[in-house]
C-alpha cells in the first residue's frame, strides 16, 4: 500500500505540497511524488538493531500534526474577537501554570518509568507540556516570548536526552512522549533558533524506535498480553515522527497497523463488537474507565493528525471510531452500554502464560473527564454534520477543556495535551457528509466497506439529496519499541453547547480482548489480542 499525495491545503506548507492521500494506484500527483515504500516486519527495531535502508524524503504539510496553519489562524482571530468559546478556552491555557514564559527547561540524559528505576519521567512530561503550551499561546496572543521559551525548551531537552529506560512503561514513555514532543515542536519548528535538525535526530534516534519496535515485537510477549492503550501510544509517536521528519515509511507505517495490525490497538480489535444501535464496544471498557478514555483520547490524535495529513481514519471502516466513542461517551456519562465477555491470553513467548477474563463494563463515574472530547465531537459533527449525541453531550460537560496540569498531578493527567475547546472548536463546514462543497472535491474514505457513513443512531447521513454519504477526505480551509526488561504487569442537537462549565481530574486503567458478535471474523480477528497501559 501507498499513500498518494495531493495538493496543499489553505494555510499550510510543505516540501512537497502534499495534503491528501489515498490508496490504490501508484499514480503521481501535481506537485509531489511519495517513494515511501511499506518497511518490512523484521526491519524495524531500536538502534542496536541491523540498519535499516534510508527512509524516503517527503514533503508533509507543516504545520500538519494536531493544529494546521489555518487552525491557528482560527484560534487567534476568535480570541481576538472575543468570541465564545474560544475566550473561554484561551483563559483556560493562559491560566495554567505550564504556559508562562518564564518556564525553565530541567532536561535529563536518560528518561526512566517504571517500577524498579529511578523514575524521572514526570520532569519530561511537565516541560514538554510547558513548551507545548507555550507555543499554542504564542500563536494566539502573537507574543513572541511564548514562542522563545517553547524553543529553549525543546532546544534543552534534544541537546541532552539520549534514552529512555525503564521497566516496559518505558515503551510508554516513548510513544506518549513522543508524540507529544513533536507536536509541541511543530509549533515553533520555524521559529528563529529552534535547532531543527537535532530535534529531528531525537524524535528518531530516542523516542520512535521503542514505538517502531513495540508494534512489531510487543516486548517478546505473546499479542494479546498487552491492552489496546500500548499500542495506540507506539501508533501515535510513530505518525507524529514521521509527518515531524517528512518520513512516508513510518507514516505509511502507523496508518496500516491502525487498520490492520496484529495487537489489540489495530480499530476492528480495540473496538471489536459493532451493535445495531450505531455503538460499538470498547475493549477497554471492560477494564475501567480511566484507560477507555486514554484510548479514546489516543485514536481521536491519530485520527486527527492523520486528517491533517489527508488521510481519514476517522472514517475508516465505516467510521468505526465514531461508534466507539460514542459509546464510551455514553457510559462515561452513566448511561447502561453493552459488553461482550471475552478472555485474553497474557504471557512471554515461550515464558510465562495466563489468561484473564473481563465479563461486563466496569464502574464509569460521570464526574471523571479528559481533555478529549471537543477535537472528536467537532469532527464528526462539525466538519462531517453528522449526528453524535453523546459526544455532543459529554463535550458540553467538559468545556471549556484544559491540559496538562489541570486533571491532576499524576501521569495520567498529562497524557494528553488538551486545551480543545480552544484548539478544535469550528463552524460547520461547507463540506456536508455528503461531499457537496464550495471548496475542493472530497475525497472516498479508505474504508474497505463501500457502506456509507452512519450517524451515531445508525442512520446514514445525508446531504439533502437522499444520497448516503461517503468519508470525505479534508477540504477548504477546516482541514487547511525493543525487547528488554520485564514484561509490564499493568503496563441531541448536532450543536455542541461549548459554553457550558466543565471537567475535573483524570485517571488510569484499562485492558481486555472480545469477541465480535454477530459478524464473521476473519482468521486474524478471530484471534485473541492484548495491551496496556
Amino acid at each position: 500500500m501507498h499513500l498518494q499525495p495531493h495538493l496543499t491545503r489553505p494555510g499550510q506548507t510543505g516540501l512537497g505540497r502534499l495534503s491528501r492521500y489515498e490508496t490504490g494506484s501508484h499514480q503521481i500527483s501535481r506537485r509531489g511524488l511519495l517513494k515511501a515504500a511499506g518497511t518490512a516486519a523484521g526491519a524495524v527495531g531500536v538502534a542496536a538493531a541491523l540498519p535499516a535502508a534510508p527512509a524516503a524524503a517527503v514533503g508533509y504539510a507543516h504545520p500538519g500534526l494536531l493544529h494546521t496553519g489555518a487552525d491557528l489562524a482560527r484560534m487567534a482571530a476568535k480570541v481576538k474577537a472575543g468570541a465564545a468559546p474560544y475566550t473561554a478556552g484561551y483563559a483556560r491555557l493562559a491560566a495554567n501554570r505550564h504556559a508562562q514564559s518564564g518556564w525553565t527547561a530541567n532536561p535529563q540524559a536518560t528518561v526512566y518509568r517504571g517500577s524498579g528505576s529511578p523514575q524521572n519521567y514526570t520532569i519530561l512530561y511537565n516541560d514538554l507540556h510547558a513548551a507545548y503550551q507555550n507555543g499554542l499561546r504564542f500563536h494566539v496572543s502573537g507574543e513572541s516570548a511564548y514562542a522563545d521559551t517553547a524553543v529553549a525548551i525543546l532546544n534543552a531537552w534534544s541537546a541532552k536526552l539520549t534514552s529512555l529506560a525503564g521497566s516496559a512503561d518505558r515503551f510508554l514513555a516513548a510513544g506518549l512522549y513522543g508524540y507529544q514532543a513533536a507536536n509541541a515542536a511543530e509549533l515553533v519548528r520555524d521559529h528563529a533558533g529552534f535547532e531543527l535538525e537535532r530535534f529531528r535526530k531525537m524524535l528518531t534516534t530516542v523516542f520512535s524506535p521503542l514505538s517502531e519496535s513495540f508494534l512489531v515485537g510487543h516486548n517478546g510477549a505473546v499479542i494479546t498480553n498487552y491492552w489496546p492503550n500500548w499500542d495506540l501510544t507506539a501508533m501515535a509517536c510513530v505518525l507524529a515522527t514521521g509527518i515531524f521528519c517528512d518520513d512516508g515509511a513510518k507514516v505509511e507505517q502507523a496508518v496500516e497497523y491502525f487498520k490492520n495490525g496484529s495487537g489489540l490497538g489495530a480499530v476492528r480489535k480495540a473496538i471489536p463488537v459493532v451493535h445495531d444501535d450505531g455503538l460499538a464496544e470498547w475493549l477497554e471498557a471492560g477494564r475501567d474507565q480511566g484507560h477507555a478514555l486514554l484510548g479514546v483520547g489516543l485514536m481521536g490524535t491519530l485520527c486527527e493528525m492523520a486528517w491533517n495529513q489527508g488521510i481519514d481514519l476517522y472514517g475508516y471502516d465505516d467510521s468505526r471510531f465514531l461508534k466507539g466513542a460514542q459509546y464510551v461517551a455514553k457510559w462515561s456519562l452513566g448511561g447502561d452500554v453493552a459488553y461482550t465477555a471475552n478472555t485474553r491470553a497474557k504471557g512471554a513467548v515461550g515464558g510465562w502464560s495466563g489468561s484473564e477474563t473481563a465479563s461486563g463494563a466496569a464502574g464509569a463515574d460521570p464526574a471523571m473527564t479528559r481533555p478529549i472530547w471537543a477535537m472528536i465531537a467537532n469532527h464528526y459533527t462539525k466538519r462531517r454534520g453528522l449526528s453524535a449525541p453523546y459526544l455532543t453531550r459529554i463535550a458540553a460537560k467538559a468545556s471549556p477543556e484544559g491540559g496538562g496540569g489541570d486533571y491532576g498531578p499524576n501521569s495520567g493527567g498529562y497524557d494528553q495535551l488538551g486545551f480543545g475547546t480552544l484548539a478544535f472548536t469550528r463552524d460547520r463546514s461547507t463540506t456536508s457528509a455528503g461531499g457537496s462543497s464550495t471548496g475542493p472535491s472530497p475525497s472516498v474514505s479508505s474504508s474497505p466497506s463501500s457502506s456509507p457513513s452512519v450517524s451515531a443512531s445508525g442512520a446514514a447521513a445525508s446531504d439533502g439529496s437522499g444520497a448516503p454519504s461517503v468519508s470525505a477526505a479534508p477540504a477548504g480551509t477546516e482541514a487547511a519499541a525493543a525487547k528488554s526488561g520485564g514484561l509490564a504487569s499493568t503496563g441531541s442537537t448536532d450543536l455542541v453547547a461549548w459554553t457550558a462549565a466543565a471537567g475535573l481530574t483524570a485517571l488510569a486503567g484499562g485492558l481486555l480482548l472480545l469477541r465480535r458478535r454477530g459478524r464473521t471474523r476473519d482468521g486474524a480477528e478471530g484471534r485473541a489480542a492484548g495491551g496496556t497501559e
